[in-house]
């Protein structure tokens, strides 16, 4: 499709060019009446009045000269001066036949790294929807980059460090408090399984932090707690490597059922034995310098319309806090493996936060002049309520109960449709909560109603499953022909050519998606090919089809149809089942 297009638009402007209208950039855009045109092109209303022409005579002085063009079917003229357009099927098969070849050209491997952070749960802190979005956004995003040519390294960067580290020692010590692990004197060997669950660590941490706010003496001791642990004592250190994998374990699962991976598993520790040195070397360059006893580095510019408080490197405590480990973790990164971009994937509330950290990144010249630092951000998901996502009791969703509520939900759904494989009914849930988050706009609150997102029709994970599926058992039915050797024709046949005009949108939906960094592009082109779909598969006798030209010409679409949805459910994190 992108050949089409680049063809019209080079056509028009060429067109414009010989009436001496000078123009940069000629824009083709599909239709917002498909009813009408397939695509149209906009301009010609603002080129005419400028110069000497009627919208509308501009308007025809294109459409005729378009007509001249064989791939062409009409070009008309609506309302105050639109360009409609449609070309002819042949044209539009010819396209679709040379899909692959404009998929490849797209996704050509660019020498270009990109380093992405997302997911980012907390240890001892329940893995909130928020995470579950971090979590499906940035997976998505990494795929579709990979997809296209770049390479890329993830990180889930963990939240292992700080003072929410010495509550949760010091909410364990008050549990347990003859633990080896808390006697400074200790010399044998420690326990090697974690004293306490990750549902005593989701208790213990809240439990904690409100008891100290009413306790100075025992806010005091966290500190104490959380300096000694950062210095190395080694019963602490010990401790907090066992809650550490003991409250990651069901996070792990979780990002497994949504099937999100990264290449780095490192936390806010990681960085830890940086910091010391980083700190003084901020100072010794005068880019950090002592505000009422914090280490701080100003970052706010000439251009900000709001103010931008300085970055905060320690506080005045001596602590290190998340923006430290923010600023080294970068710094580390960047010393490693020299990305020329950064893409940190964090909901909407960070955005101040960030701007900090990339400016104070830049003024210290931890990353390069031309280094890209992006914080993609993400809205809420809400309850039905418009609210952030609670449980029935009123507490804070956890993404485990979401997704056992979508197991729960999808599973009476399919034993309802004959459908008793647990593993099936797995992946379905899986699409299902995935594709309900992605297929909204990333950087927009959205209502989750899991009676909508589980439906079976609509814009929903297993609607556009099904489709994928029933494509695939149409093709499973003609093993003895190979497909491969099938091809399109022109056949006249409304439904038909629907899907082939919808399939061959393909590539540019790939690169338009990566472009935007946007998945609910990806999401919008799955189900309107896979509406298309079922509307051919509906109306059209595939496999009864006696006339073995058509009945070919239609298997090969199912298979371009599979192929298709395939490559961009797999950019989603979503898997196919073989049956529903």
């Amino acid at each position: 499709m992108i050949e089409l297009i680049t063809n019209v638009e080079e056509k028009i402007k060429n067109i414009l060019n010989e009436l001496k209208i000078d123009v940069d950039k000629v824009q083709v855009v599909e239709s917002s009446r498909p009813e009408l045109a397939q695509y149209q092109y906009n301009g010609a209303m603002a080129l005419a009045n400028k110069n000497g022409f009627k919208p509308q005579e501009l308007a025809q002085i294109i459409c005729d000269k378009l007509m001249d063009e064989e791939y062409i079917s009409s070009a008309t003229v609506a309302g105050a001066g639109f360009v409609n357009i449609k070309f002819n099927n042949s044209a539009l098969i010819n396209q679709l036949n040379n899909l692959n070849k404009e998929i490849d050209k797209i996704c050509e491997p660019k020498n270009y790294t990109i380093f992405i952070d997302y997911g980012g749960p907390n240890v001892a802190k329940a893995l909130h929807v928020g995470h579950l979005r971090s979590a499906n956004i940035g997976e998505g995003l990494k795929r579709l980059a990979k997809k296209v040519g770049y390479e890329v390294i993830s990180d889930v960067h963990f939240g292992d460090w700080g003072r929410q580290m010495g509550m949760v020692l010091a909410g364990i010590q008050e549990k347990y408090p003859d633990l080896p692990f808390f006697d400074e004197n200790f010399e044998g060997i420690y326990p090697t399984k974690s004293p306490v669950s990750s549902k005593d660590l989701e208790y213990i941490y809240p439990y904690i932090n409100a008891k100290a706010k009413e306790d100075e003496a025992l806010m005091d001791k966290c500190r104490q707690m959380t300096y000694e642990l950062q210095k190395g004592r080694k019963g602490y250190v010990e401790l907090w490597k066992l809650f550490v994998q003991e409250s990651l374990n069901p996070v792990l699962d979780a990002f497994k059922f949504l099937n999100v991976s990264f290449d780095l598993y490192e936390g806010e520790s990681t960085c830890n034995d940086l910091i010391a040195p980083m700190v003084q070397d901020l100072c010794d360059r005068n880019i950090a310098y002592l505000s009422q006893g914090a280490v701080v580095i100003d970052v706010q510019e000439e251009s900000d319309k709001i103010e931008v408080p300085p970055f905060i490197v320690l506080k005045s405590d001596g602590a290190a806090m998340y923006s430290t480990t923010d600023l080294a973790t970068i710094m580390s990164r960047h010393k490693r493996f020299s990305p020329n971009e950064f893409w940190y994937v964090t909901d909407n509330r960070q955005s101040l936060h960030f701007i900090q950290l990339f400016r104070a990144s830049h003024k210290a010249h931890y990353v390069d002049d031309e280094t890209k630092l992006y914080n993609l951000t993400f809205g809420t998901m809400n309850g039905k309520d418009g609210k952030p996502f609670k449980t029935r009791d009123g507490g804070v969703m956890s993404v485990l109960t979401l997704i056992e509520n979508v197991k729960t939900e999808i599973t009476k759904k399919m034993q309802g449709n004959g459908v008793e494989d647990e593993k099936v009914c797995e992946i379905i849930s899986s699409a299902t909560l995935k594709f309900a988050d992605l297929s909204n706009n990333r950087e927009t609150d959205f209502i989750f109603d899991i009676d909508k997102f589980c439906a079976l029709e609509g814009k929903t994970g297993p609607y556009v499953l099904y489709s994928t599926v029933r494509a695939n058992s149409v093709l499973n039915k003609v093993s003895s022909i190979d497909i491969n050797e099938c091809k399109l024709v022109d056949i006249e046949n409304e439904a038909y050519m629907d899907v082939i005009l919808n399939a061959m949108k393909a590539p540019m939906i790939l690169q338009k998606a990566f472009d935007q960094k946007a998945l609910n592009i990806i999401c919008d082109f799955v189900f309107n090919l896979s509406n298309s779909f079922n509307n051919f598969y509906a109306k059209t006798k595939i496999l009864t089809e006696s006339d073995e030209i058509k009945k070919r010409a239609y298997l090969k679409l199912c298979k371009i149809v599979s192929q298709i949805n395939e490559m961009f459910l797999d950019i989603l994190a979503i898997k196919i089942p073989d049956k529903m």
